[in-house]
């Protein structure tokens, strides 16, 4: 009996398109489609393609907001070397890419019972991304992460390219999935084993001050191993679907933790199900979800892709609790919790720092010496 038969409906065209996005169907290229959504998505279909041009929208939103961000910082800095006073505002914004600062900044909010004010953007956004993860499961990942989706891009055009993504062998993954938690938890035990006084140090010292700049020279002014490892993540991302988000971002494996305890999950009807086996090559996480009634792993970032190819209406579905969520009421929980705490951030004070602009300038223009780490740099 077909799908068709069983559901009343055509059979969708996502089958064949699905059956090679993650690397189980035939080596030869997929068919090169006109449309940037199936491109992106490896999928066609009316629902499929709809659900996933949600999620590449918040993803290309984020991602263009971190490009401008990344603009504007540059411009700031610029300024800064020139000693061009009053400097125009800094966006906060990119202590996104200070996690490490971010999380003492938080175990330190915990200790003194107050924000710490160098980086205070670094902290609220940690906040942003782990309650995300304990209402909306690690939809950080997969719809606010510009590197996420950069990952996502380049998995895309290896398939687009080479008609497949490579897989790790079964006993190989597993360990190497183990990777990100050894990480994890290096960081996390190495902040815990610091005293108030030094952790409030560290959060004052004259590196932490200026991390952000240093943050932006890794990028503008990188070296030769820093160039080799960012060169290395992105070929390898090309062959491997989720290279450095699978088996290397700490970031993830800590959201992870938190997405346990989350009311949201996939859930499968088996009464409805069809077996087709969709849902499993769709998943980004690699997960089993078609013999599964519901999806509570860490792994699972949300990103809908098995709803969205699930030929059978109500079949597969995300919920909160009982009660289904779709796709469109997800993408905007997910963005209005953003918006919401980057509101309330801004209008409460707590977003830009308190470090005085002739500060800034001072340690700019002084930022290869020696106080500031990697010296010569």
């Amino acid at each position: 009996m077909t799908v068709g038969q069983i559901t009343g409906m055509k059979p969708l065209p996502i089958l064949t398109p699905r059956s090679d996005a993650e690397g189980l169907g035939p080596r030869r290229p997929a068919k090169r489609s006109r449309d940037l959504g199936a491109w992106l998505s490896g999928c066609t279909g009316r629902k499929a393609d709809r659900t996933f041009r949600i999620r590449l929208l918040v993803q290309g939103a984020f991602a263009l907001t971190c490009v401008l961000l990344g603009i504007q910082f540059a411009r700031w800095v610029d300024a800064a070397r020139a000693g061009a006073l009053p400097l125009p505002e800094r966006p906060a914004g990119v202590e996104a890419f200070l996690p490490i600062s971010g999380l003492m900044g938080l175990l330190d909010w915990v200790y003194q019972g107050n924000l710490n004010v160098i980086h205070p953007a670094a902290t609220i956004l940690v906040l942003v991304a782990i309650a995300l993860a304990l209402l909306l499961r690690k939809s950080f990942c997969s719809w606010v992460c510009p590197v996420g989706f950069l990952s996502e891009l380049l998995a895309r055009f290896g398939r687009w390219s080479f008609g497949r993504n490579f897989r790790p062998w079964g006993w190989l993954d597993i360990p190497l999935r183990g990777l990100k938690y050894v990480i994890l938890g290096f960081f996390v035990l190495s902040i815990l084993a610091m005293s108030r006084e030094a952790l409030s140090e560290f959060l004052s010292s004259p590196y932490n001050r200026v991390a952000d700049v240093k943050m932006g020279l890794f990028f503008t002014d990188m070296g030769m191993t820093g160039a080799l490892a960012v060169g290395s993540l992105a070929v390898g991302s090309v062959f491997i679907n989720g290279l450095w988000c699978r088996y290397l971002c700490p970031y993830g494996a800590l959201l992870g933790l938190f997405s346990w305890a989350s009311p949201t999950r996939i859930r499968r009807n088996a009464d409805t199900c069809v077996s087709c086996g969709l849902c499993d090559k769709a998943c980004l996480a690699r997960l089993p979800v078609a013999s599964r009634n519901s999806i509570m792993s860490a792994e699972c970032t949300g990103c809908l892709n098995c709803v969205a190819v699930c030929p059978v209406q109500g079949a597969l579905e995300m919920h909160m609790g009982r009660r289904p969520v779709s796709p469109l009421a997800y993408a905007a929980a997910v963005v209005g919790l953003v918006l919401v705490v980057y509101a309330g951030a801004r209008a409460t004070g707590n977003w830009q720092n308190a470090i005085a602009d002739d500060e800034y300038v001072q340690r700019i223009q002084n930022i290869r010496s020696s106080e500031y780490g990697h010296a010569g740099r």
